[in-house]
């Protein structure tokens, strides 16, 4: 019979990859609280009509991305794509919104099938942020910041923020009248996505990856150039308190959001250090989507950064630091009176706030100590038949030098005592 394996696009994550993950987790964890924003958990099946109405029914995630089936019910459930659209109907159904703004966080899978490649899976992870009802520019600067200071506690180098403005929905409007009529002219110069995109979602062309495509939208029509006065000077706000907080940033023009309910500011924080996979974040502001989705009238900004793409950054900068062990005692015992003794003593340890590991395998003290090496442990307790006789505890320092001092035989409550002093716990 042949053996299960998982599914394309959908990867373990197992005990000895997981230290960097923990370690962007918790630091992010840390710095949302500083900034004052709590964390939200939506469910991963939601109803599809969630997310032909928050991405939008023209785009590729929802026409040829999306998990999706009918469940017993026969209702149309789809595996989010994407974090925003839970995090605004989660909003919106419990009445969030009605006690003010909200400033929230979100972690966890989404799913898209899509080809796997590095740093992209068919379950992948995101970790984002949604500033809910906040329309001032500063808003936009403060989620900027929160991302980029995230990304370079993390250690993450060669940063770079791209920006553009998307104006006001007239705006928009505007300029999609003249986007339209530049790309009739030279259709027969597209590339086929492109082509089908002219009326369905004009603005993601000028996404488009095609060489050819590009280099033809260095003469297409500006989104600059038809921004009003008032967009024009709140994107100019925008550029000044990112100046003022001394975060570097470069004008991208071509970078577009291609639903109707995004305006203003669009940014990417990419990376040097990715080569061709450089996005790390990407977000904007969507005051449009919480009314799409049947609530009141709201501004909001958000971002989402890409867990794998990150781990991957981070693993090729071997910062040891990030994935150190967090164990600081392994047991190791022989014979049946030593194991219950160790299981005790574990047991105890654990409740004291150490990181213990037991050894359970009987086998001979060397095998045991080797793994106990391998456990990146600072100390081990070892309890043989006399120390079991005895009620004592062998304490070694593991990562003492050839002039190590003997191993000391304490009393459970004085290897707790040395521990407690050694080893001080936050």
């Amino acid at each position: 019979m042949a053996s299960l394996q998982s599914l394309r696009g959908m990867v373990d994550l197992l005990p000895e990859q997981l230290g960097l993950w923990q370690h962007v987790e918790v630091t992010a964890r840390e710095q949302f609280r500083r900034s004052a924003i709590r964390e939200i958990r939506t469910p991963l099946l939601e109803v599809t009509e969630l997310f032909a109405r928050g991405i939008g029914e023209a785009t590729d995630v929802v026409g040829k991305e999306m998990y999706t089936f009918f469940d017993r019910g026969e209702r149309s459930c789809t595996l989010r794509p994407e974090g925003t659209a839970s995090v605004v109907r989660a909003a919106i159904q419990h009445g969030l919104l009605s006690q003010g703004p909200q400033r929230l966080w979100y972690g966890g899978p989404m799913f898209r099938y899509e080809r796997p490649q590095a740093g992209r899976q068919r379950q992948f992870h995101q970790i984002g942020v949604e500033l809910l009802g906040f329309a001032d520019a500063c808003s936009d600067v403060e989620a900027i910041a929160v991302a980029w200071d995230l990304l370079a506690e993390l250690g993450v180098g060669g940063l770079e923020l791209e920006l553009n403005s998307l104006g006001s929905a007239e705006d928009r409007a505007r300029y999609r009248e003249q986007l339209v009529a530049w790309l009739e002219q030279h259709r027969a110069e597209l590339d086929a996505d492109s082509q089908d995109r002219i009326h369905s979602n004009p603005l993601r062309v000028l996404d488009s990856k095609h060489p050819g495509t590009q280099a033809l939208l260095a003469e297409a029509p500006s989104l600059a150039s038809a921004l009003s006065d008032a967009s024009q000077s709140r994107f100019a706000e925008v550029q000044q308190a990112l100046t003022a907080l001394g975060i570097p940033y470069v004008l991208n023009p071509r970078l577009v959001r291609g639903l109707d309910y995004y305006s203003h500011t669009a940014f990417e924080i990419t990376s040097s250090q990715l080569g061709a996979q450089a996005t790390v974040c990407g977000g904007g502001r969507y005051d449009g989507l919480v009314q799409q989705l049947g609530g009141p009238a709201t501004p909001a900004i958000g971002w989402a950064l890409g867990m794998e793409r990150l781990v991957l950054l981070l693993s090729q900068l071997k910062r040891p630091a990030a994935v150190a062990s967090a164990l600081d005692l392994y047991v190791v015992s022989r014979g049946e009176a030593a194991a219950t003794q160790a299981l005790a003593l574990a047991r105890r340890c654990r409740q004291a706030g150490l990181a213990v590991e037991r050894d359970a395998s009987g086998a001979a003290f060397g095998k045991q100590f080797k793994r106990a090496d391998r456990s990146g442990a600072r100390w081990a307790a070892v309890i043989g038949e006399q120390e079991a006789i005895d009620g004592v505890v062998a304490l070694k320092d593991l990562r003492a030098d050839g002039g190590e001092p003997a191993d000391r035989r304490l009393s459970p409550e004085g290897l707790l005592e040395a521990l407690g002093a050694a080893l001080p716990r936050p």
